[in-house]
């Protein structure tokens, strides 16, 4: 029978150190031997050293019966204790092999048992006492909070069971650079806590292997690897230890901590959500060996900080997810106005940047726009969108880095991280966080965590300080930030369809009231050119032709009188016609309002009205005027109908006193549905009119009064009321017959008193 060993001697260059076959060394730690069994239990591999532990060769036991070697009956124990899984995986099997007493590990390789036997502990300690220590931690586990105060509170209890000078809670980012993320050390080491590690101090197929064996120990680096031996019967043999407590460790993963000198170790891998999330790393400056009851206990800690960590991230994200649930609540609950206008206190709103705890954010809407905080200039903010637009976001991108993503962006910007979302129709929102430089402490230079001589490739011998600085790129979105921020954009989204869809309505809304206003007017006009225009026209007529039937007897004073009937006839067609003119001139005009001072207006109209009030002996008495948008011309075309009105219709028994009051208090017209947060009330003391004929004196060429008492064309009070119509606003009148009249206008709130509510 020809026997060999299986050490895998291939060389690890550049092209093959990330793909070392370290599942498969064939040698061993020499605290401990190996024995691997057929399912017929003859021994089919065999560690050179089991003669240091019991009177047998490997070559004396290797194609043998383990029964001929060991006994039967300890065949029995181990098969009895191999069909007790669970018990399997929590304790090794205590037997007697030979004479002496050992701590068997047991797992399947494929086809083959992996018998890992070392020997009985001499002072091991009782189960009582580890199950004492591990109730004391649970319940100091349970006064931490965060994830940080527990991953410290591991690194300690960890210390204090395994004995060990340092112990590391090291933590992986999403390319498995490390973090030491707790640590508690002997008081004259140095203190690594903080520092970073570049992923290629631990190969993937390092991190494989901690993921399927959760606990590795090294008792001595300094160890002389212990070869496995088994039968040549095919070629490329091997025994895959993946799961073996005692498998040796990689030459350039025992030299890298020869150069941190460490002298033992033990690695607990951190198992969150199927991934290696981190380890708990324990060093020793010496030789060291740990009882299974210990690597237990140390193996408990592990798996209390894995079952923690959704609930103590939870926690350290709880105050800040609450402020963005809250300003998302807050935000979404908001009333304003369903115009497009709105928009702008949306954006100032402060709780539109506490969502997703952002610096500045942009809305852009129907071409304009609308942003509040930390923002790029509006040309930045349309290049930004055509870059995303130009890529297939599915309407979201988010990104803590914008220069990976376009280059063409990185040139003189104030953000470096963004979320965005669409809101279709071409309106976009976009949140934005500045550069957070940030410096960050590598133990070594991670460029050169591989070295390569003439002797081949090397782990780096300098843990200096490396110190990294980072740009570019700000702090991360957390995932409730990224979800408050796509909620509310659909908030949004919803929010500017009805703002779409009520301008739609009041577009329609409003043509209908001018088509039923036209209407009306056309009526009216109808009206007066076949009434007012006609009257004049006859009496014309009647006086021409009477004073041509009666030239030769016709005084010249009769003459005389016949004509200045007739010029008194044209004037008023005149006057009736320039009033047509005047009204018809009047146009919806809003879109050119602009903030005027009605204080301005209205001593500019009793300069031009000084001579009829004069000869009135009228007393005009007035407050301070509000600031309004609307039409400066059209202001003052408005106050002089309004006040010559009253002075017109002034009641022969008293002073004519006209009182103009004004008021910034909003005021809610109902069978109008409007705010309106300006309003200017003339009162007279003239003679008055029935309520009844509030409305019908608004309306175009309309008299109360016959022309004999009272000249006029009856269109002063429908300019009024267009003139009102066209800066958005209305016109009341209330009447008091012979008591006076009150005409009051309401002006429409300024923008940003509409987006308060008002």
């Amino acid at each position: 029978m020809k026997i060999k060993d299986i050490v895998n001697r291939d060389i690890v260059n550049l092209t093959n150190c990330e793909h070392e076959p370290i599942h498969i060394p064939g040698k061993i730690q020499p605290h401990g031997f190996l024995i691997g069994v057929t399912a017929d239990w003859k021994i089919d591999f065999c560690t050179q050293n089991i003669s240091s532990f019991v009177n047998v060769t490997h070559t004396d036991a290797l194609g043998k019966s383990f029964a001929s070697v060991f006994g039967s009956d300890e065949e029995k124990q181990i098969i009895e204790y191999i069909n007790e899984d669970k018990i399997q995986d929590v304790f090794p099997l205590e037997i007697e092999l030979l004479g002496k007493l050992f701590q068997i590990s047991i797992h399947k390789s494929h086809d083959n048992y992996v018998l890992e036997a070392e020997p009985q502990f001499p002072d091991k300690e009782k189960l009582v006492d580890v199950y004492t220590q591990t109730i004391q931690f649970v319940t100091q586990m349970n006064n931490t909070k965060s994830l940080k105060d527990l991953c410290a509170l591991v690194a300690e209890g960890t210390r204090e069971i395994t004995g060990y000078d340092r112990v590391m809670i090291y933590r992986f980012d999403e390319q498995y650079n490390g973090e030491v993320f707790a640590e508690s050390l002997r008081e004259d080491l140095e203190p690594f806590l903080g520092l970073h590690y570049p992923h290629t101090d631990i190969p993937p197929q390092a991190r494989e292997l901690y993921i399927k064996n959760q606990l590795r120990l090294i008792v001595d680096i300094g160890y002389e690897p212990v070869p496995i031996f088994t039968i040549d019967d095919k070629e490329d043999k091997n025994l895959d230890l993946s799961l073996s407590i005692l498998r040796s460790t990689s030459p350039i993963h025992v030299e890298y901590l020869k150069n941190m000198g460490v002298g033992a170790t033990l690695t607990i891998s951190l198992i969150h959500r199927d991934r290696l999330w981190g380890l708990i790393a324990c060093h020793h400056y010496s030789e060291k060996n740990i009882s299974p009851e210990i690597r237990l206990a140390a193996k408990l800690q592990g798996q209390f900080i894995t079952s923690q960590i959704d609930i103590r991230e939870t926690n350290d994200e709880y105050t800040s997810a609450q402020k963005s649930s809250l300003a998302l609540e807050q935000l979404s609950g908001l009333e304003v106005p369903l115009v497009q206008e709105s928009l702008e206190i949306i954006v100032k709103a402060p709780q539109l940047l506490d969502i997703c705890n952002a610096a500045g954010v942009s809305v852009i809407s129907k071409g304009k726009i609308y942003k509040n905080g930390q923002t790029p200039s509006d040309e930045q903010i349309t290049f930004l969108l055509n870059c995303i637009e130009s890529q297939e976001t599915n309407g979201v991108f988010t990104t803590n880095k914008i220069s990976d993503c376009f280059s063409e962006i990185t040139a003189n910007v104030n953000f470096a991280g963004i979320i965005y979302h669409s809101l279709g129709n071409n309106d976009h929102i976009v949140w934005y966080r500045p550069e957070t430089i940030k410096e960050i402490n590598w133990g070594g230079d991670p460029e050169k965590s591989i070295v390569k001589d003439n002797n081949g490739l090397h782990p780096r011998n300098s843990f200096n300080i490396w110190k990294q600085i980072v740009k570019n790129q700000s702090s991360i979105w957390r995932r409730y930030e990224i979800n408050a921020a796509i909620q509310y954009a659909h908030t949004l989204h919803n929010q500017l369809i009805m703002i779409m869809l009520s301008e739609e309505e009041e577009k329609y809304r409003n043509q209908s009231e001018l088509l039923k206003e036209t209407n009306s007017e056309l009526e009216n006009i109808n009206w007066i050119s076949t009434h007012d225009l006609q009257e004049p026209l006859r009496k014309i007529q009647l006086i021409t032709s009477k004073m041509l039937t009666e030239l030769d007897v016709v005084s010249t004073d009769s003459i005389s009188n016949s004509l200045k009937r007739v010029s008194k006839s044209a004037g008023r067609m005149r006057g009736l016609l320039e009033d047509i003119l005047k009204y018809t001139r009047i146009k919806n005009t809003r879109d050119n309002l602009q903030k005027i001072d009605l204080n301005k207006t209205l001593k500019s109209t009793l300069k031009e009205m000084n001579e009829i009030i004069t000869e009135k002996n009228a007393v005009i008495e007035h407050e301070n005027l509000p600031e309004v948008h609307a039409i400066s011309f059209l202001m003052q075309q408005l106050f002089l109908n309004i006040l010559q009105n009253s002075l017109k219709y002034a009641s022969p028994d008293r002073t004519p006193v006209i009182k103009i009051t004004a008021s910034q208090e909003p005021v809610l017209i109902h069978h109008l549905y409007k705010v309106y947060c300006y309003w200017i009330r003339f009162s007279d003391n003239g003679i008055g009119f029935e309520q009844q004929y509030a409305q019908s004196i608004f309306k175009v060429f309309t008299r109360l009064h016959n022309q004999e008492e009272y000249t006029g064309s009856g269109i002063g009070l429908a300019l009024c009321k267009k003139i009102m119509q066209a800066v958005g606003g209305d016109i009341h009148a209330e009447g008091r017959p012979d008591k006076g009249t009150d005409i009051i206008i309401y002006f429409p709130c300024d923008p940003e008193d509409t987006l308060l509510g008002l």
